[in-house]
C-alpha cells in the first residue's frame, strides 16, 4: 500500500509580516500533480494545517481548493488530523458528512481513535488518526488520569492495540514531539508547564507513523517518521530541504520511505558580509526575489540599509548588524532568559519571591493552569 506524508502546512502564516499564502499555493499546486502523479491509496496530513486557531479567509479557501482537487478531482481520500496550531472544533466541522466523500479529519480526541480501514492486495491497513489533545482532553475522553503527554499519547495508544486485529498491518498518524527529533525555531512548544515530549516507543506494534509538529523532515528509528513542513517557516531551516513522503508498506509490513522535494515560489537565504558587497551580488543573483535575511558586517554607519539592499533584493525580510550584536555574560543570560517556557520564568520568580521552590502540588496546579490557559488561547485566536 502507498501514501503520500505530509504535515504541517500552516496556512495562512506571516513571515516577518508578510503573508506567505501565495507560496503556499505555489507548492501545494505541486503536491497535487504529485498526487495524480503517483496515484497513493491515502494522503495522510499530521496535523498543523492551519498556522493558527482562526485562520484567514484566503487560508480557508485554499485549503478547501487543495482537498476538492486530490479528493473529488482525483479520487484519493485524505486522513487529515488537527494539530497544535489548529483549531480542533473547527478543523473537524462536518467531519461526519466528508468521510463519505473521502475525506477523513480527526479533530477533537475521543474515546475511541478514529480508523479508516484500506485494501489492497495483502489485506487490510488501518489508519488510527490521533488529533493533538492536551493530556487534560485526552483525561476527559478516556476517564483516567493522564498527568503528561507521555502518558496521554500511550493510553491511546494502548487501547488502540487492545482491539487492533493481530495480523492487520497498522498505520498511526498523530502530532507529537517524540524524544530525539530535531527542532527548530518555528515550532510553538507542546506544554507551557512540565514536558511535552513522549518516547518513540510508545508507538510500538505499529507498522508505520507518520508524524507532524517538528518541521524538518527525519526518521526516529525506522517507523516513526516526520515528513517535515510545507515550506522554511523560521531562519534555523535555511539550511533544511522540504520534502513530502512516499511511504510503501509491504505484505508484511516493510517499510519504504521516499523524500520528494517541493520547489518553493521564493527560497529562504541567509546573507553575510558588507552591504556594498551583497549589493553587488544581487545586481547579478538569479535568485534575487527569494527571501532573504541578511547579516551586515560594515563597522561604519549605514543610511538606510534596508531600503538599498531591496534595491536589488525587493523580498529582504530583514537585517542585522553583526557589530552590533549582543556579546559576553549579559548577552548568552539574555538568550538563556528567553529560551524558557512560561512555567519555568514563574518558577523563578516564584524562587526569587518566596525564597522556596514550587513544592509538587503548586507545580503541578501552575501547569493546569497554564495548559487551560494554552488551550484557551488557541481557540480564541
Amino acid at each position: 500500500m502507498r501514501f503520500l506524508h505530509t504535515a504541517d502546512w500552516h496556512l495562512g502564516r506571516l513571515f516577518h509580516a508578510r503573508s506567505l499564502i501565495e507560496d503556499q499555493a505555489h507548492v501545494l499546486d505541486q503536491f497535487v500533480a504529485l498526487v495524480r502523479d503517483v496515484r497513493p491509496d491515502a494522503v495522510l496530513i499530521a496535523g498543523d494545517v492551519y498556522d493558527r486557531a482562526v485562520p484567514p479567509p484566503e487560508a480557508v479557501a485554499l485549503l478547501d481548493d487543495v482537498l476538492a482537487r486530490i479528493v473529488v478531482d482525483a479520487g484519493v481520500p485524505v486522513v487529515m488530523i488537527a494539530g497544535n496550531h489548529d483549531s480542533a472544533q473547527r478543523l473537524g466541522f462536518g467531519a461526519r458528512l466528508l468521510s463519505a466523500r473521502g475525506l477523513h479529519v480527526a479533530g477533537r480526541t475521543g474515546p475511541e481513535a478514529s480508523c479508516v480501514t484500506l485494501h489492497d492486495a495483502h489485506g487490510e491497513v488501518r489508519i488510527y488518526a490521533l488529533p493533538y489533545a492536551e493530556p487534560a482532553a485526552v483525561r476527559d475522553a478516556l476517564g483516567a488520569d493522564l498527568p503528561t503527554h507521555d502518558a496521554a499519547l500511550g493510553a491511546q495508544l494502548d487501547a488502540i492495540r487492545a482491539t487492533h486485529p493481530a495480523g492487520v498491518r497498522a498505520v498511526a498518524v498523530a502530532h507529537a514531539f517524540v524524544v530525539g527529533g530535531a527542532v527548530s525555531e518555528s515550532e510553538r512548544p507542546l506544554t507551557v508547564g512540565g514536558s511535552g515530549a513522549v518516547a518513540a516507543g510508545l508507538f510500538h506494534g505499529f507498522d508505520f507513523v507518520a508524524l507532524g509538529h517538528l518541521h524538518r523532515p527525519q526518521t526516529i528509528g525506522e517507523r516513526v517518521h516526520y515528513s517535515g513542513s510545507l515550506l522554511k517557516y523560521s531562519l534555523s531551516e535555511a539550511e533544511h530541504h522540504k520534502t513530502v513522503s512516499l511511504i510503501d508498506i509491504d505484505a508484511d509490513g516493510g517499510i519504504r520511505i521516499e523524500a520528494i522535494p517541493l520547489q518553493p515560489l521564493r527560497d529562504l537565504r541567509i546573507l553575510t558580509g558588507p552591504l556594498a558587497q551583497l549589493m553587488e551580488a544581487g545586481a547579478a543573483d538569479a535568485r534575487r526575489d527569494d527571501y532573504v535575511y541578511a547579516v551586515l558586517t560594515d563597522t561604519g554607519a549605514l543610511l538606510d540599509p534596508m531600503a538599498r539592499l531591496r534595491q536589488v533584493y525587493p523580498n529582504a525580510l530583514a537585517i542585522e548588524r553583526a557589530v552590533l550584536a549582543r556579546s559576553g555574560q549579559a548577552g548568552e543570560a539574555g538568550r538563556r532568559l528567553r529560551e524558557l517556557d512560561t512555567g519555568s520564568l514563574f518558577a523563578n520568580f516564584f524562587r526569587e519571591v518566596a525564597d522556596a521552590d514550587l513544592d509538587g502540588d503548586q507545580r503541578r496546579a501552575l501547569d493546569d493552569l497554564l495548559a487551560g490557559m494554552g488551550a484557551s488561547e488557541r481557540e480564541s485566536a
